[in-house]
Formats: C-alpha cells, sequence, structure tokens
C-alpha cells in the first residue's frame, strides 16, 4: 500500500511539473503550448494594468489585404494573438515597426501613437484582449 501511495504521489508531482502534459478529469491528455510570456510592450514599457474596475473586452478583428489602420493609441494594455495573416505595426513616434506573422502574440504599446497594415494577400485576422477601466475604450484615434 505505501508503495502505491509513494507512486501515486511521484506521479502527481512529475505531471504538475511539467503543465504542458496535464490530464484532464477523464484522463485524456491535455496539450498546452505556451504562446509568449513578457513583462513589457512591443516598445519595452512596463506592462501596467488599470487601477480601478479592470473590465476585460475580448472581439476578433478581420483586416483586409493592403488595408492600413488609421493613426491610434491605446490609453490600456491591448494583447492581440495573430490567427492568420502578416500585419506590420509601426510607432509613428519613434519610426520603429515589428512584423507579426500567424501564431505571433502582440503586447501593443501603451499611449504611444501608431499604425498597421496588412502586409499579405489575404486578411489578417487577430483575437484581441483589451484590460480597460470599465465603461472605457482603449482605442483613440488621432485627429
Amino acid at each position: 500500500m505505501r508503495k502505491v501511495l509513494i507512486s501515486g504521489l511521484l506521479l502527481a508531482v512529475a505531471s504538475s511539473a511539467n503543465p504542458a502534459q496535464a490530464l484532464d478529469p477523464s484522463g485524456t491528455p491535455v496539450v498546452v503550448t505556451p504562446l509568449a510570456s513578457r513583462t513589457t510592450t512591443a516598445s519595452g514599457q512596463p506592462i501596467t494594468l488599470p487601477r480601478k474596475n479592470v473590465q476585460v473586452l475580448v472581439s476578433t478583428y478581420d483586416i483586409a489585404p493592403g488595408a492600413t489602420l488609421p493613426v491610434h493609441r491605446h490609453p490600456f494594455p491591448r494583447y492581440a494573438y495573430v490567427e492568420a495573416g502578416t500585419l506590420k505595426v509601426t510607432n509613428v513616434e519613434t519610426g520603429d515597426s515589428n512584423t507579426y506573422k500567424t501564431g505571433d502574440f502582440i503586447i501593443e504599446m501603451i499611449g504611444q501613437w501608431h499604425q498597421a497594415t496588412n502586409m499579405g494577400d489575404g486578411p489578417v485576422k487577430l483575437l484581441v484582449i483589451d484590460q480597460v477601466e470599465e465603461g472605457a475604450k482603449n482605442t483613440e484615434l488621432r485627429q
């Protein structure tokens, strides 16, 4: 009995040490693929969260081939996962740009003017997550 208990504990420790091979309650393997782990935005700023009443907004974006979004900025954190396509994001304040492709994770710059262009022949598809103060918008267009 003691050997069974020790074996069970060792198995539990081994499986919890590698979250990529966790098990669901039915015993079926669940594969977890880490996509990103960062502490700064695309422009190197520390990620800061809203101070009160945080609201999480989740949306999808479909950006047509050749389309360029207007110059804009985000007052709160915005995260995006590129589901399809190639997107070039340019910080218009510094001129620096990054190109993101299918499977990339973007932590957008906060409070800095930027724009994005679909660089491919097909649509860019994004899954976007915003963390805002409740009721606030997270995109401000430059006038």
